[in-house]
């Protein structure tokens, strides 16, 4: 196979490691099988899920489980699952691809479509018994049932495992019962099957069930009212409380105590894909934006020709290119570690496990990144709409409301900030990112005597991919000194970690976009890539911007005296430009093809 071929990076590799544009998988890369996939997933979002926002809108919780039913009947809802349990038994781009096209028509479909796909059917196809995977699979991936996750309770959000959800084993040690109260569980109005998580006794980690719900034999469970909620209107949210629920012991999943590496592990599968899933969104907020720009005039002219606009439209398509490109170039590192461990002898169990485990920090970094730019995105939709975008008549308003709760849901943004961080110096600690030996070089090149020669930037992208490396530079010696300083109790200093986050974040977004860009340059031309060039370098400018601001931040509160002094300094050499990219030019370029095409076009 070509993925043994070349070296894969290991996941947060990328920090210290060069990648050559030809090692990353782009959107322009879709197989002809994926490229078919696409075009049905985006017919079934136009035909099924958009004519009918409004009724999303008004709550019609019985049109989300029907149009879920639809999306069973044609596959949608199997993509990832292998063939032997009824799924299509597709790759994991295939399957974040699936994600990205069919979220875009209202929140509502979309959280109750990543709910049954990632974290209801995922941990029993991950973690499932061949029995309890013949069992409840087929009839997941089929939409024959569908399934929900009882994490979250009252007392415990982002503290998962503080659960007070308890699970005690009969006398005769042949089930459960389990006794407490879950909250904010997606699609509880319609699941016949839910993830459950409980304490057995005094154990430090909670335990993963598979309880089965009938409405007619509820088994002790009740369910909350809806959920009124700021957006996602459509999708069903309730409490759901057990009193005296029996799971057989053969329900377990996994074994005793080992519930919070699978919420970990599901969680991270949510992240990636929940990136995906903002992405459609971003491109339909666009198209939706510049064709009411170029219509709606003001002063006798198209809004969309005045620079206070333009800045928005070049601004929302930068970010929607820069998240594509990054999503899919770690979904395809994820697909291809797979590949290797099923080559290796791994089950697809185990392969599919430690292929998305290994890429976690990618995994949290896009679910922030790609979580803050929807946001962004929907509300300068409302801004361009002007008064219009604050009026339920157009699609914006629900957009904004729809796209909040994503950086909420699969840990927060400032849990995930933390844990690409934190995971990535475990990783450190492990030996398997060298951090130290880099952070230490860049430390003793504090010292040296910079050169003052003239590089030879003719080539494309040759200063961008300079700096790019000045900025892992920068990572290594924040990072470095204040591990130094901290050491393991750098944990402890969220305000630096997460001023870490958002340089690490800048880094992997920049060079994702600017990887995509040179590998199509080279192979379809740069002339055909010049919007794309200008985006690239448009992301790479904000990302420097950004970065210098929390390193300053960072070195500030934790160093003082002449160790502040020399980090500052090397701060600005790591900064800096040599020619400095033109934004107003650049933000033009972007917003006249935009524009021009009247829609997202990349």
């Amino acid at each position: 196979m070509e993925t043994s071929k070349k070296e894969l990076l290991r996941g947060g590799q990328f920090l210290v490691k060069e990648t050559n544009c030809e090692d990353v998988f782009t959107p322009e890369d879709f197989t002809e099988e994926q490229q078919m996939m696409k075009e049905a997933v985006m017919e079934f979002n136009d035909r099924e899920i958009i004519p009918h926002k409004n009724r999303f809108e008004a709550k019609d919780y019985a049109l989300t489980e029907e149009v879920m039913r639809k999306a069973g009947e044609l596959g949608f809802l199997g993509v990832a699952v292998p063939e032997e349990y009824g799924g299509l038994g597709m790759g994991f781009v295939s399957t974040l691809l699936t994600c990205d096209y069919i979220s875009s028509g209202t929140g509502s479909f979309s959280t109750a479509f990543g709910a049954h796909t990632g974290i209801g059917t995922m941990p029993i196809t991950l973690y499932g018994t061949e029995e309890q995977k013949q069992k409840y699979v087929p009839k997941l991936a089929t939409g024959e049932w569908f399934g929900a996750y009882c994490l979250t309770e009252p007392g415990a959000g982002s503290d998962a495992n503080s659960g007070k959800t308890t699970a005690e084993l009969s006398a005769d040690r042949k089930s459960y019962k389990i006794n407490g109260q879950k909250m904010w569980i997606s699609n509880a109005g319609f699941c016949r099957l839910m993830i459950v998580f409980a304490r057995i006794e005094n154990d430090k980690n909670i335990t993963g069930f598979i309880v089965e719900y009938d409405k007619d034999n509820p088994n002790g469970i009740t369910l909350g009212e809806e959920e009124h909620k700021l957006g996602i209107r459509a999708s069903s949210t309730r409490q759901v409380f057990f009193n005296d629920t029996v799971v057989p012991v053969e329900n377990m999943l996994a074994g005793r105590g080992e519930g919070f590496k699978i919420a970990m592990n599901a969680l991270n599968v949510g992240r990636i894909k929940l990136a995906g899933a903002c992405l459609d969104s971003q491109r339909r907020v666009l198209t939706t934006a510049v064709q009411y720009a170029n219509e709606r005039k003001q002063f006798k002219t198209p809004i969309a020709n005045f620079g206070a606009i333009k800045v928005k439209l070049a601004e929302m398509a930068t970010n929607a290119y820069v998240g594509e490109s990054a999503t899919y170039r770690a979904a395809k590192n994820i697909e291809d570690r797979i590949a290797l461990r099923v080559e290796a002898g791994n089950t697809h169990q185990e392969a599919e496990l430690k292929g998305v485990e290994e890429y976690a920090i990618e995994c949290s970094i896009l679910k922030v990144a790609v979580s803050e730019d929807i946001q962004n995105c929907a509300d300068e939709g409302i801004q361009i709409f002007g008064g219009m975008g604050f009026s339920e008549e157009t699609p914006m308003e629900a957009a904004w409301r729809d796209a909040r709760i994503a950086r909420i849901y699969e840990g927060t943004n400032e849990i995930n900030r933390m844990l690409s961080v934190g995971m990535l110096i475990k990783k450190a600690m492990k030996g398997h990112v060298d951090l130290l030996g880099p952070a230490t070089e860049v430390a003793n090149s504090l010292m040296g005597i910079p050169s003052f020669d003239t590089p030879d930037y003719s080539e494309l992208f040759a200063e961008e991919k300079e700096m790019i490396a000045k900025l892992k530079k920068t990572f290594l010696m924040v990072a470095g000194a204040a591990l130094q300083k901290y050491g393991p109790e750098v944990e402890e200093q969220q305000q630096l970690l997460v001023a870490a986050a958002d340089i690490l974040i800048e880094i992997y977004m920049a060079e994702s976009a600017i990887l995509r860009t040179e590998k199509n340059a080279k192979r379809f031309g740069e002339a055909s890539q010049s919007v794309q060039i200008a985006m690239s370098k448009l992301y790479l400018y904000h990302a420097v911007d950004k970065i210098e601001e929390k390193g300053k931040e960072s070195i500030i509160s934790f160093a003082e005296g002449d160790e502040q002094r020399m980090m500052l300094m090397g701060l600005k050499r790591f900064t800096k430009y040599a020619n400095y990219p033109d934004i107003v030019d650049l933000r033009n370029e972007i917003a006249e093809k935009v524009k021009a095409e009247n829609k997202y076009c990349f």
